[in-house]
């Protein structure tokens, strides 16, 4: 493995289109590597038509003629991650912005919104999170209720990805059907509806376009509604099952990356009168490092195999992979930092920028604790315990 470079995998679980398809993404990248810009939003919708126009957006919404690779998805993210979160997080939010339009959508719906978002000239989002129901969707607040042909939409989103220069939202909003998660609903709604407000931007950690929505009345008209009333929950699920091995695969991006970095940094310095790799407690801190990073990667491409081969819906292995790799994400760029002294805590300093970056991946798309919750309730199911 040449950890100061990405390459993909040649694993078993990966066939030749997956390495075409990872030196498809190299190049790409390689193309972009001069593009700059201070507007984030400029930048990310900039991101987009130059997925689409490559014909890397298919990867996440793919023509009627083919279904979802998630081992695709997975060689995508990891790679585009390697290089710069940004552009996996553009990519990513283009498929979770349409996924419940390609499951549950009428006709119109589909030739609506997905050719747009395919090429990147449309931008998609997602709003589920609410101000006060982060990972537990059953008690979000937000309302549609319908009157004659019209559904009016009144609450909160917060934490949206793209909602600035987005050109729809898929929204999950409460109808009422029964209670909890049983009760909800989900729509597509046009940025610039009467009634939708976008705020202005979040200020994370980490560089990533996002702002929080309001709406007071906001007027879609019964055709919006996407698959059935009360099926929000799983409109909602379906686009975190499907995305959640990549979730893991991004992670093993970003942690390949930090040590390739703390590589660089080792190579270059001697400390006490000694190269730095010779040091035994930096070797075994690479050794955690690597071992981190092969054991993600096993975590995610078995998930995505068994999903694409064996056509495995079980949840089990996709937040297993979500959890390790997350989690060891973190580990590694901990370790990468300390390896990296004073540099790696520096404002500017790649690893530093790595280090603020890895931090949500343990929250967004479902948080570590929620996959542990949803692994264990699978073991129970398997052996036909009460969870």
């Amino acid at each position: 493995m040449n950890w100061q470079s990405w390459e993909l995998w040649d694993w078993p679980f990966l066939d030749t289109r997956h390495h075409e398809l990872a030196d498809r993404v190299v190049r790409w990248i390689a193309r972009r590597a001069h593009e700059q810009s201070d507007d984030l939003n400029r930048r990310s919708r900039a991101i987009a038509r130059d997925l689409g126009a490559d014909g890397l957006l298919d990867f996440v919404i793919p023509s009627e003629f083919r279904s979802f690779d998630v081992r695709c998805l997975c060689v995508v993210r990891e790679a585009l991650t390697y290089d710069d979160a940004l552009n996996d997080a553009i990519f990513t939010m283009q498929g979770i912005g349409t996924l419940a339009i390609q499951e549950f959508g009428t006709q119109r719906q589909k030739a609506k919104y997905l050719p747009g978002c395919r090429v990147g000239s449309h931008i998609a989002a997602f709003a589920l999170t609410e101000p006060e129901a982060g990972s537990d969707v059953a008690s979000m607040s937000t309302e549609a209720r319908r009157e004659g042909d019209w559904y009016f939409i009144d609450g909160a989103k917060t934490l949206i990805s793209n909602a600035q220069f987005a050109d729809h939202f898929i929204v999950v909003a409460r109808t009422g059907e029964a209670p909890g998660s049983r009760g909800l609903s989900a729509f597509v709604v046009d940025a610039g509806t009467p009634g939708l407000l976008v705020s202005s931007p979040i200020d994370f950690i980490a560089e990533h376009p996002a702002a929080a929505l309001q709406f007071s009345g906001c007027r879609v008209p019964a055709d919006a509604l996407i698959g059935q009333p009360g099926q929000g929950f799983k409109v909602a699920l379906g686009a975190f099952d499907i995305f959640r091995p990549s979730v893991g695969a991004a992670a093993v991006g970003l942690a390949r990356r930090a040590m390739g970095e703390a590589l660089s940094r080792i190579g270059a310095r001697r400390l006490f009168g000694k190269p730095m790799a010779d040091m035994q407690s930096v070797q075994m801190t690479l050794a955690d490092m690597a071992a981190d990073i092969d054991t993600s990667a096993l975590a995610v491409y078995r998930a995505a195999w068994e999903r694409d081969v064996r056509r495995v819906e079980s949840p089990y292995a996709p937040s297993l992979a979500k959890l390790v790799a997350a989690e060891a994400a973190g580990r590694v760029v901990d370790k990468a930092v300390q390896l990296c002294g004073g540099a790696g805590v520096t404002r500017g300093n790649l690893v530093e920028k790595l280090y603020r970056e890895a931090r949500p991946m343990r929250i967004y798309e479902g948080a570590s604790e929620v996959q542990k919750l949803i692994m264990g309730r699978s073991i129970l199911k398997s052996l036909a315990l009460p969870s």
